[in-house]
């Protein structure tokens, strides 16, 4: 079994505090890194201005962070943490859900997660990040496959896998234009919605057996 607290300790450099004013003080500096990157993206971020905005003395910064590409990796670790224990308590009832019900909430879950804008600045910088967009892209198609299987256990995981493929695919543009669906007076939002519902209902649909349906 995958540990990603093993992943935490793996990533290079980071000194994890021992402390409660360390871990108060590492928690300051990655909302703060967060802020940064969100604003000028993970290229233009530097190490002074991460400490400047949380108030921390550049010395102490590198103490727990040696590089600017630590603090990234442990915005996107804890991300991945996130997104497993988000997962989990979904998973948890989805065998009770009807498709309609299931569409809404992987909808939900994966256009939040793709709305949070240090994230989505993080996976789409430059080459050097390319296999850490891999790792993570293919991390939440496992996820979003593993929650149509329990969900579904006719599916095979090839079929799951292309599923979970084309949601994400689906809602990570839907994320990109966000303002778009958010201003738009055409009701687009609930349009995409229906076109996931429908979309789910027509690869799990003959699988259910008639026991669930695209209606609540």
């Amino acid at each position: 079994m995958n540990s990603h607290k093993s992943r935490t300790k793996k990533i290079r450099g980071v000194r994890a505090p021992q402390r409660s004013n360390g871990k108060l003080r590492v928690a300051a500096i990655l909302e703060a890194a967060a802020a940064v990157i969100a604003e000028k993206g993970y290229e233009a971020a530097t190490m002074a201005e991460i400490a400047a905005r949380s108030g921390t003395k550049i010395g102490s910064l590198y103490r727990f962070f040696p590089n600017k590409e630590s603090v990234a990796d442990t915005i996107v670790v804890s991300a991945r943490e996130n997104i497993d224990a988000v997962f989990d308590r979904f998973d948890a009832g989805v065998n009770g859900l009807s498709i309609r019900a299931l569409a809404d909430g992987l909808v939900a879950l994966i256009f939040e997660l793709f709305t949070r804008p240090a994230f989505m600045k993080l996976l789409d910088a430059g080459q050097n990040w390319s296999v850490k967009r891999e790792e993570f892209r293919s991390a939440l198609i496992e996820r979003i496959a593993k929650t149509l299987m329990i969900h579904s256990p006719e599916l095979t995981k090839k079929s799951a896998a292309d599923i979970a493929l084309v949601i994400l695919l689906s809602v990570k543009t839907v994320a990109t234009h966000q303002a778009f669906f958010d201003e738009s007076a055409s009701g687009a939002g609930d349009e995409f919605r229906d076109m996931t519902r429908l979309y789910l209902k027509s690869r799990l649909g003959s699988s259910m057996s008639g026991k669930k349906s695209i209606a609540s």
